[in-house]
């Protein structure tokens, strides 16, 4: 029950984090609804559960490599151009309501899914946490198997419930959206994306 409660706690702070990918969460359930929004959360979900479980299994092997300059500094400017492109596709991409929640096609899936899976990914805060986490909480405890699996897969069931919620109350407000206010909404996403890029690019040559 500790291990559990520990994980609940370090997936509730994780959840108020506000962010690149909290952005896309928000801007995508705001643009296409619900299932928009589910879709992108998706890929981070999926995401998060490939390097948690790398980070759990792998621990001792990928520690000295995450912690090295070049690692840093190719993850830097890799996840800052992806942040930056996407964040300026998505300053100029069209508003679009889709009250009817009509299909998005097999296009428009992907899109979404793929969004959160690379913000996620190339994010360098998703590997600090889950080995700074891991590392601490399960390498210098020596937990067992069943204790690890506990305590981590509690930290992602809380970040699954905790970003559904977000895409239920992005589905509240949205009725009072319009298109001239989901058009700034997107400006201001992107604009924000554009920024974490910047501070990714920076962080890596320096």
């Amino acid at each position: 029950m500790q291990y559990i409660l520990e994980g609940m706690i370090f997936g509730l702070t994780l959840s108020f984090l506000l962010g690149p990918i909290f952005i896309v969460l928000i801007q995508s359930s705001l643009e296409n609804g619900s299932k928009a929004g589910l879709i992108a959360a998706s890929g981070i979900w999926i995401s998060d559960i490939i390097i948690a479980v790398l980070a759990l299994k792998f621990i001792q092997n990928i520690s000295p490599y995450v912690q090295s300059k070049s690692f840093v500094f190719w993850v830097g400017l890799v996840g800052g151009v992806v942040l930056i492109s996407v964040g300026i596709a998505t300053f100029f991409k069209k508003a679009i309501i889709n009250f009817k929640g009509e299909p998005m096609g097999r296009s428009g899936i992907f899109s979404y899914w793929i969004k959160g899976f690379m913000v996620n990914t190339v994010n360098p805060f998703t590997f600090i946490f889950w080995l700074s986490t891991i590392a601490s909480f399960v390498g210098k405890r020596n937990l067992n198997q069943v204790e690890s699996w506990l305590f981590v897969g509690s930290i992602l069931i809380t970040i699954v419930i905790t970003d559904t919620i977000k895409v239920v109350l992005a589905r509240i407000i949205r009725k009072r959206i319009t298109l001239h206010r989901l058009s700034l909404i997107n400006k201001i996403a992107g604009i924000a994306l554009i920024v974490f890029g910047f501070i990714l690019l920076l962080r890596s040559v320096v």
